[in-house]
């Protein structure tokens, strides 16, 4: 702890130190001030998720979603991902309880052959699911805002046994959903 002096120090004083001075939590709120003042310049602000919906939208319903693919039950997993997206921060709202809806469709999904860097085995072994969805906020039959998501998953398509292969493909095609709807609801709910 450091002590503070009580009166001017000059020539032939002695200075006194008789109370403790508070230079550490005064300096932690300059740090504070100044780390907050940088990170607003470069973007950042502290505010909770899903700041960013449109003016009146608190809770959202999430219908299942429309698939434009050849892929059966694709549908039901992107749901399943949007709707866990918002229990997680707290915008799934009940039929009676929703201020607008979170409506998507899925587009296209696509398998192609991949090399993945750095990986010992033969590069025929892997595979790239790739899947793009489209996701809108609507309120009384209105769209407020909609966004455009995509990307990629690599799997290891097995030993050669088909279902080894196609539980390793659905299990891509989950943790790609999953990010996807994570991406699209940051963008409808943030300032993209």
């Amino acid at each position: 702890m450091a002590l503070c002096l009580d009166g001017p120090i000059g020539p032939g004083r002695v200075p006194r130190m008789s109370r403790p001075c508070a230079v550490g939590p005064r300096r932690l709120r300059i740090g504070v001030v100044v780390g907050m003042w940088v990170a607003a310049g470069c973007g950042y602000r502290l505010a909770p998720r899903g700041d960013g919906l449109p003016a009146g939208v608190t809770s959202l319903c999430a219908p299942v979603f429309l698939n434009a693919t050849p892929e059966p039950t694709l549908e039901t997993v992107f749901t399943r991902f949007l709707r866990q997206e918002l229990i997680r921060v707290g915008r799934l709202g009940s039929a009676e309880s929703c201020d607008g809806r979170m409506e998507g469709t899925v587009l296209s999904v696509a398998n192609t052959p991949t090399t993945v860097v750095g990986k010992s085995t033969s590069p025929g072994f892997f595979f790239r699911v790739s899947a793009r969805a489209q996701l809108r906020v609507v309120k009384d039959g209105q769209v407020l805002k909609q966004t455009e998501v995509f990307g990629s998953e690599d799997y290891v398509l097995g030993s050669g046994d088909i279902l080894e292969a196609e539980a390793n493909r659905q299990v891509a095609l989950e943790r790609l959903a999953e990010v996807l709807m994570r991406d699209g609801y940051d963008r409808l709910a943030g300032a993209w």
